[in-house]
């Protein structure tokens, strides 16, 4: 199964499994039969590319991750910083791959394309229902939530029930202790995702409560409240999220006048696939959102005895890639038995006013003072720094015994090598395949000035980069010159892919265009704050837990 972001293969429908050789070349190899019935689908939408030479891809990702200003350059539009972690939860939702789970057991064809098929229909969150995964549930229809550990501070001095994803409690190591009882261990694999992911077992779980009230009878109560949920998953991801992130222009014409390069009329019993070209590239997109700090509750904020929190300690705190323990060493992350608590400190609760607007969304009480919130970095070609020193658990590479500045742990590296393994096609090939205008040699190399510098370039890598760029630094260069959103090559195959994948979805607002949301706070309108504000009963003592001080 898919946990963590380094695939060491790619099924590609037509081309078999895609994956490197011993010396990092790349080679395809043809599954067997049954085998092959259970690979995660992917697919390649546009052409096929040339590797890129590892050493221009080591330049380019250190000229990405140099040290530099924590805020990176400011967007046009000022993106709340929650959007950058509903990223992340959704890149998840996409490539979860329940097929593994099955293996061995009784499945029928259509439970097969459906574990292998991406859509967004929130298995992440759900797995394979009450009936096969009971252990989420308990009762049969709400998730189950966790309990935080108290901490000797005054306010956070008590277990806090609702405020920690479920964890398992035994185990071999402390690791697999504190391992969240949820379908995808990337969603504990930092914390503001790990809260992301239990902002939405809440919502799941109100949405039910309310369900039953109305007097939805126990047998359909848990489809109908997944029903409910995944609709206004998609619906918020429509109108809230992908307008943030990429071109509105090119976003409307996908979702109004259908899709043009993608699956466009596909037959309707085809199951969807997942574009290398998306997976590999357009949604990496939010490696560039990522802060270096984040302004997290009232103990991790400008002024407080603690400081303001960084990225590291958003992995520290988690279960997959960190300890949920304070360490001052790095190394104890990748050591399994390290740290002493097993549940999230309650110190570490997030004030959801500092990654969401809610006075946008009609509750200007809820704002935070002046200075105290957190604005996603600009999508550009610079990732802030902590990117380029990975903890070795957000890509299974506990017991590696990887130096700290091994290439290996640099985010933007992994992402351009990887690339090689399916030869991706290069920026130019692609907006000649969409038929877009290219970027200029000028906009590739020098961006808007505040991007990456490549000065440091050899001039025969300058050259390679103009003539055939990396796709996924293409994506980023046309944002950070468009604004800091997705422009032509990036947005389309952003929107296309989401326009697919609602489409593949068991419920899917797409084929219900009459559908309006009825747990947001104005007619027609749902976006993320709407779902925490229903989520958490509009209750700032839920919402901010831990309150001002």
């Amino acid at each position: 199964m898919m946990h963590r972001h380094s695939r060491e293969s790619y099924y590609v429908v037509g081309e078999g499994d895609l994956s490197f050789d011993a010396e990092r070349n790349p080679v395809s190899s043809r599954p067997s039969a049954r085998s092959e019935l259970r690979r995660f689908r992917f697919s390649r939408l546009g052409p096929v590319g040339e590797q890129v030479d590892p050493a221009l891809a080591q330049e380019l990702a250190a000229a990405m991750t140099v040290e530099q200003d924590t805020s990176g350059a400011a967007p046009v539009e000022p993106v709340p910083a929650g959007f950058t972690y509903l990223g992340q939860f959704v890149d998840h939702d996409l490539t979860l791959d329940r097929t593994a789970v099955d293996f061995g057991e009784d499945v029928s064809l259509e439970d097969l394309i459906a574990g292998r098929s991406p859509a967004l229909d929130l298995d992440a969150l759900y797995g394979r229902g009450p009936e096969r995964d009971r252990h989420l549930y308990t009762d049969g229809v709400h998730l189950k939530v966790g309990t935080t550990a108290a901490v000797p501070l005054d306010g956070a001095n008590t277990n806090r029930t609702g405020f920690d994803l479920p964890r398992k409690g035994t185990g071999e190591t402390k690791a697999e202790e504190r391992s969240a009882v949820i379908p995808d261990a990337r969603n504990d694999e930092n914390l503001a995702v790990a809260q992301t992911h239990l902002a939405f077992i809440h919502f799941h779980n109100k949405v039910a409560d309310v369900l039953a009230a109305e007097g939805v009878p126990p047998a359909q109560l848990f489809e109908r409240a997944r029903a409910e949920v995944v609709r206004h998953y998609q619906w918020l991801l429509r109108t809230d999220y992908l307008p943030r992130i990429a071109d509105p222009a090119v976003v409307t014409e996908v979702f109004t006048n259908g899709r043009r390069f993608f699956e466009p009329a596909p037959d309707a019993h085809d199951a969807a696939t997942m574009p290398i070209e998306f997976s590999v590239a357009a949604f990496r997109l939010g490696h560039s959102m990522a802060r270096a700090t984040y302004q997290w509750n009232r103990f991790f904020r400008a002024g407080a005895p603690a400081g303001i929190a960084t990225m590291l300690q958003l992995f520290i705190f988690s279960g997959t890639s960190g300890t949920l323990s304070p360490t001052g060493n790095p190394a104890d992350l990748d050591d399994p038995n390290a740290g002493t608590f097993l549940r999230l400190p309650t110190n570490w609760i997030v004030d959801w006013r500092r990654l969401h607007d809610f006075p946008g969304a009609g509750r200007p009480d809820l704002g935070v003072p002046e200075g105290e919130g957190n604005v996603a970095r600009r999508i550009d070609t610079l990732l802030t720094n902590p990117l380029a020193t990975l903890p070795a658990g957000t890509f299974d590479g506990r017991g590696q015994n990887l130096a700290p500045d091994d290439i290996q742990r640099n985010l933007a590296y992994r992402n351009l090598i990887r690339a090689n393994m399916v030869k991706l096609a290069s920026g130019q090939q692609m907006a000649a395949f969409f038929g877009v205008k290219e970027l200029t040699g000028d906009e590739l190399l020098s961006g808007d000035g505040q991007g990456a510098n490549l000065a440091a370039l050899s001039e025969e890598h300058r050259e390679a980069l103009v003539a055939r760029t990396p796709l996924w630094f293409y994506i980023l260069r046309e944002a950070e010159v468009h604004g800091g959103k997705l422009g032509a090559v990036g947005a389309t195959i952003v929107a296309e892919v989401f326009s697919r994948c609602m489409d593949a979805a068991r419920y899917s607002i797409l084929r219900e265009p009459a559908w309006r949301p009825r747990f947001g706070t104005a007619e027609g309108r749902f976006g993320m704050a709407d779902l925490l504000l229903f989520a958490f009963d509009g209750d700032p003592a839920k919402l901010n837990p831990l309150g001002d001080g």
